[in-house]
Formats: C-alpha cells, structure tokens, sequence
C-alpha cells in the first residue's frame, strides 16, 4: 500500500515523521524532481505573477462581497 502526504512545511513534516517512528511505520520520504510550476506555460505563471501583485497592492475584493455580487447565480 502507498500512501502520499504532503507536508504543508518542515516544521509538519517533522511531526509525521516522529508519528510514523513512533508507531514503528517505515517509510520512504521521495522528493518530487520537478515542480509543478515548472509545467506550467509562460502566459499562467505571468497571471500568477500578476496576482500576488495585485495581492500585494492591496487590490483584492473579500469573499463574502463576491458572494454578494454573484448570489443570484450561486
């Protein structure tokens, strides 16, 4: 059986890693090669680009006034 986890930090990884010794687990730790981003074409990481931008500008809009403006149709 294969089961993949994906720490979202070290810090995470760490602690399964003590939980799976701790429960005498063995397992394989296998860093992936390539990146995802690495995939993707020039045009999708310029719009990423562009949105940790507007992000950063303080140009974005709360969840919960979208929801207001698209109730209608959700």
């Amino acid at each position: 059986m294969t089961i993949t986890i994906n720490p979202k930090n070290k810090k995470e990884l760490a602690k399964i890693k003590a939980i799976l010794r701790a429960v005498e687990i063995d397992f394989v730790e296998e860093i992936p090669d390539e990146d995802w981003y690495d995939e993707l074409s020039d045009a999708e990481k310029k719009s990423i680009e562009l949105g940790l931008e507007d992000i950063e500008e303080g140009r974005v809009v709360a969840h919960s006034e979208v929801k207001k403006l698209y109730e209608k149709w959700l």
